[in-house]
Parts: structure tokens; C-alpha cells; sequence
């Protein structure tokens, strides 16, 4: 029962996060326990006669982990020139206040007060690109590469290029919160690359990458994980009444 209700919480997640940007849906992964072997397989039954079987009472389930999926999202058309989604594998990396690295696939970008390209919480783009506060059409390739139309001049000027981060292990960064992950141990240690190359994948200017999670299969999760705890809790019910018979007659 404790493990459909982890399910539960799991598909809830989900279900809450189904119009996060770059959000990727989890899966909860699980593992039988230990079992009571009541008569081992191949056991002698009589001379020249073997058990094909044995008998094996399992002692339940347990969940081994939660696994992030990272299939592609829906690109929807926002028409923002600062809305740049991923088409493909890949991060865009983040400087925290602290100095560590954060990535995220929440395309959401932003112009601070000093001209600097922020995610929609404020933090610095990696590598640090200053557009400047006076950029009147910007432009992103799918490389990478931001060109901007300042006032006063009708000359495009480069002024740096989007780098993306991948692991050889994306479902082991850690979920931090606000659209931002980790690099872990189990992540592997991160690589960098332009859009397009070293396996990363293009960006699309004036896109945004919604979540990846399906409301029909989660709302599938959810009504089977109702009805398995359900039964689960009709099962312990049944065996109480038939531990609390036999007592009853073994009593009298």
C-alpha cells in the first residue's frame, strides 16, 4: 500500500508540473523483497524423483528509485525572441549567486537591468552574454549564436554564443527546484559543446519547450494505483478475518 501511494505522489508531481517549461516527467521504478523459501526447487521427493518447483512466499515490494524521463517535449510558438527552446539533447548552464553551475531546459530567457542574459529567476546565462540595455532586435541562431540591432544603427553585431551542457547520464542530475538540476556522481562529469555539435541538439528562437508529461497516461497511473491499493488493503482486511477465524477456532 505504501508503495502505491508513492506512485500516487509521483503522478501528482506530474500532473502539477504539466505546464512547467522543460519539465520531464518521473517514473517510479520497483523491486521484490526478500522471499520465504517454505521448499526449495530440485528437492528429492523420492528415490529418482525431483521437485521441478519450489515454494516461495515473496514479502512485498519496495521502490528502488525514480527515474526522470527525458523524452522530448511539446515546442510551442510564443513569438519571443528571448524564448529559445532545445531541439534535441542538452542544457543550458546557469551561474548561481554562489559561483556553482546549474543547467536547465527552461528556455525562458530574460534581459537584466546591466544588459546580461538571465534565465526568468534572474541568474546569469553561461557563458555570460551581454546584449545590451539599448538591443532592439535580437536574433538566435540555431548554433548558438546571438546577433542583436542596437539603436542608432541598422548593422547586425554578434555578441556571443549559447553553449549547452549534456552528461553521459541525464536521469542522475539532481532535481534542485525552480526548473535547475545538478551534476552528480551518477550524472557523469558534464560536457560542453556549441548547438549541433558533440551530440547536443539545435535551438529554436521563439519557442519554449513545454513539459513532457501526458495527462492520459498519468491520469492511467493514477486510477491503477488507486485500484491496487485498494485491493492491497482488501487482501490485509481478508487475511485478519481468516488469522482472527482460526483463532477463534483453535480457542474453542
Amino acid at each position: 500500500m505504501a508503495a502505491q501511494q508513492l506512485i500516487v505522489d509521483v503522478t501528482a508531481n506530474n500532473l502539477a508540473n504539466i505546464n512547467t517549461n522543460g519539465f520531464k516527467r518521473s517514473q517510479v521504478d520497483f523491486q521484490d523483497l526478500i522471499y520465504v523459501k517454505l521448499k526449495e526447487a530440485n528437492r528429492q521427493e523420492a528415490d529418482g524423483v525431483q521437485a521441478p518447483t519450489g515454494l516461495e512466499i515473496g514479502n512485498g515490494v519496495r521502490p528502488a528509485s525514480t527515474t526522470r524521463v527525458a523524452t522530448q517535449g511539446e515546442l510551442q510558438n510564443t513569438g519571443r525572441p528571448l524564448d529559445v527552446s532545445i531541439e534535441g539533447d542538452g542544457y543550458f548552464q546557469v551561474k548561481m549567486p554562489g559561483g556553482e553551475s546549474r543547467y536547465t531546459r527552461d528556455g525562458s530567457l530574460r534581459i537584466n537591468g546591466q544588459g546580461q542574459l538571465v534565465t526568468s529567476t534572474g541568474m546569469l546565462i553561461e557563458p555570460a552574454i551581454t546584449l545590451g540595455t539599448d538591443a532592439r532586435s535580437i536574433s538566435v541562431g540555431q548554433d548558438g549564436t546571438i546577433t542583436v540591432m542596437t539603436s542608432g544603427s541598422d548593422t547586425p553585431t554578434t555578441v556571443g554564443r549559447l553553449s549547452l551542457a549534456r552528461f553521459p547520464n541525464s536521469a542522475g542530475l539532481s532535481a534542485e527546484g525552480r526548473n535547475l538540476y545538478a551534476a552528480t556522481q551518477a550524472s557523469g562529469e558534464v560536457e560542453t559543446a556549441y548547438p549541433g555539435s558533440g551530440g547536443t541538439g539545435m535551438l529554436q528562437q521563439g519557442f519554449l519547450e513545454k513539459s513532457n508529461v501526458q495527462m492520459v497516461t498519468e491520469l492511467v497511473n493514477l486510477i491503477t494505483a488507486q485500484r491496487a491499493y485498494e485491493v492491497n488493503s482488501r487482501a490485509i482486511k481478508a487475511g485478519d478475518q481468516m488469522l482472527s477465524t482460526a483463532n477463534r477456532l483453535l480457542g474453542g
